[in-house]
């Protein structure tokens, strides 16, 4: 983890303009924003994606991305907010340490999120659907499913 730029965040070895901090989670200005206010959350514990964090470090991030989140709308009025997590080069992670785009929206921002719509048969939708929905075991401390 010594090239990780975000755990240099944590360790304080890079500078970053922190907007929250406590014991596991960090939320900092994006230095390359998409918007004016466009923050990063991240757990201070290394972990790569979604997949390899344990479920009690990904649960306190959501809770201080809810709190950002919050923070961000009302202190920089902003008309809207997207919350993007990305797991994986081909969904556009460029660092590989957990973390949540907070984007601030803004009438007029210029901001464009697009989702390509794919198109998919009744067939292979149920097909999916079967893979998706075989018995697993619930997470850890998960109360649905």
């Amino acid at each position: 983890m010594n090239e990780c730029i975000f755990c240099k965040i944590v360790k304080g070895e890079v500078p970053a303009a922190k907007i929250y901090d406590d014991h596991d989670v960090m939320a900092f200005l994006d230095i390359n924003p998409a918007t004016p206010g466009h923050a990063l959350v991240i757990p201070k514990k290394h972990s790569t994606n979604i997949m390899d964090t344990d479920e009690r470090t990904f649960e306190k991030v959501m809770c201080v991305v809810k709190v950002v989140s919050e923070r961000v709308k009302s202190r920089l009025n902003a008309d809207g907010i997207n919350v993007l997590q990305n797991n994986g080069r081909q969904s556009g992670q460029l660092v590989d340490h957990l973390h949540v785009h907070i984007i601030p929206r803004y009438t007029n921002d210029n901001f464009v999120l697009r989702f390509p719509r794919a198109s998919v048969s009744q067939e292979d939708m149920k097909k999916i659907q079967e893979k998706l929905s075989e018995t697993e075991k619930p997470a850890k401390g998960s109360d649905w499913v």
